[in-house]
């Protein structure tokens, strides 16, 4: 078995190579049609024309339900490794879910919202993703102070706490110099220009904030990596329960009986003297009697069956079997 194959350890795994895969094969594409400069563009810059900006816009949302299910999943292993009576872990963890689903609908508001069209809401996703995210990093770096020694060792917590300073530091500096820069050159202006002298005004400001914006990326993926080993001891499994074998609230031609529901299995049905028994079967019966009160029920003739039932009703087995009633004929 591979090491992605363990567990749930496929769906960080994913998030970071397919996000990462995002980011490189726009900047790939846009750069060789000439859409952007080479050298450091902005990542949203990437993702602005088409046909960079359709895959662009793809990718990160189906980056953004990968990210929605890992958040998930280290919601529920945190929850699953700590006591209600943890009610600081715990209320961390809530929390930590929500923001980190605001961070992933930041997510795909930044993949939709294109600067150069709506450059306020995609500014705003930004925010939402990163700027939401980084607290998220925090929560969960918290959590794994408080759960070490007994769940896991120091070693995690110090990778996550040096992941988070990146990732604070990448986000510190490209806000000082995107927030000096854009103050120098109008917003309008900045949301298409695509293309840049070295010898403008602002240049190494944009390349401060660029190379920052990279990091900050990287750095908040990077993170992710670091549920690999811990996903690898989780497995989640969704369980189905059938409460009919219909989707019925009142079976055609048939009256109810009621009873506990928590006592009762799921309705069977067989054809009897030509029209449809249904019945459900009391948890207290065993399933040997349940077993031969069926095979005496097929065997009975036409002219027997009537008797059948009314012996039974009078019989040790009734409270343990709720007979619906026989409906119309078929």
């Amino acid at each position: 078995m591979w090491w992605f194959q363990q567990g749930m350890s496929f769906f960080p795994a994913a998030l970071v190579v397919w996000s990462a895969s995002a980011f490189i094969f726009s900047f790939i594409t846009a750069a060789l049609l000439r859409h952007i400069d080479p050298l450091v563009p902005y990542i949203s810059d990437t993702g602005t024309s088409p046909p960079e900006r359709c895959v662009f816009g793809i990718m990160l949302s189906i980056s953004a339900f990968l990210g929605l299910v890992t958040m998930y999943v280290r919601y529920k292993q945190v929850q699953a490794l700590t006591q209600e009576e943890e009610c600081i872990i715990v209320r961390l963890n809530r929390i930590g879910l929500s923001l980190g689903l605001i961070s992933c609908l930041g997510l795909c508001i930044v993949a939709n919202f294109q600067k150069t069209t709506l450059i306020h809401v995609h500014i705003l996703g930004a925010v939402l993703t990163f700027g939401i995210g980084i607290i998220y990093l925090l929560l969960q770096t918290i959590i794994s102070y408080m759960m070490q020694p007994l769940i896991h060792g120091i070693k995690i917590f110090w990778i996550r706490c040096a992941l988070l300073i990146w990732c604070a530091a990448s986000s510190i500096s490209m806000f000082i110099s995107s927030v000096t820069l854009y103050s120098m050159i109008p917003t309008t202006d900045m949301a298409k220009k695509l293309h840049w002298n070295p010898a403008e005004k602002g240049y190494k400001l944009h390349l401060v904030s660029t190379i920052s914006e990279w990091s900050l990326a990287f750095s908040f993926l990077s993170f992710f990596l670091t549920y690999i080993r811990d996903f690898q001891k989780i497995t989640l499994h969704a369980e189905v329960d059938l409460h009919s074998d219909t989707l019925y609230d009142r079976l055609p031609g048939h009256t109810h009986v009621g009873t506990r529901l928590s006592q009762l299995t799921r309705p069977q049905t067989m054809m009897l003297c030509g029209r449809e028994l249904c019945w459900v079967k009391h948890s207290g019966l065993s399933n040997a009697d349940w077993r031969e009160l069926r095979n005496n029920i097929k065997d009975q003739d036409t002219a027997r069956s009537a008797k059948f039932l009314q012996h039974f009703v009078l019989s040790d087995l009734a409270p343990q079997v709720i007979c619906i009633c026989l409906g119309q004929r078929v």
